[in-house]
């Protein structure tokens, strides 16, 4: 099965790694955290304000690959303090109101400065 590197101008991005692959009519995106492509910044210092910059980010890329949102079937959430995941899953559900994804919430293994998630996903693209 061909593999195709999908890569967004709108997210962030890094050599170390793809934003994500697409094979066999699903994309597999790499984790993103809250920062913000344009600025090179975390989007901000609360769990609600780097959710939704996470979100923004995988949506650039789901787009690149020709999916969204809506397409998304799997979620893995890594949380570097488990106390945010009230105000992590508040804003969660902005982005899956309805039907939402399979979503598994674990611990960010690694120490980040001021990273407080870590955010991948899977689509279909059909």
């Amino acid at each position: 099965m061909p593999k195709e590197v999908i890569h967004a101008s709108g997210a962030p991005s890094s050599p170390l790694y793809s934003q994500a692959i697409k094979a066999g009519g699903l994309v597999y995106l790499s984790g993103f955290t809250g920062i913000d492509a344009a600025t090179r910044q975390l989007a901000g210092e609360t769990i609600e304000e780097q959710t939704r910059q996470a979100i923004l980010n995988c949506r650039e890329v789901l787009k690149a690959a020709g999916s969204s949102l809506e397409q998304v079937i799997q979620v893995t959430v890594l949380l570097s303090d488990p106390d945010d995941f009230e105000g992590m899953n508040q804003e969660y559900a902005k982005s899956f109101p309805k039907n939402p994804p399979a979503r598994m919430v674990t611990k960010l293994g690694v120490s980040l400065p001021k990273v407080k998630i870590s955010m991948a996903m899977i689509a279909t693209t059909v």
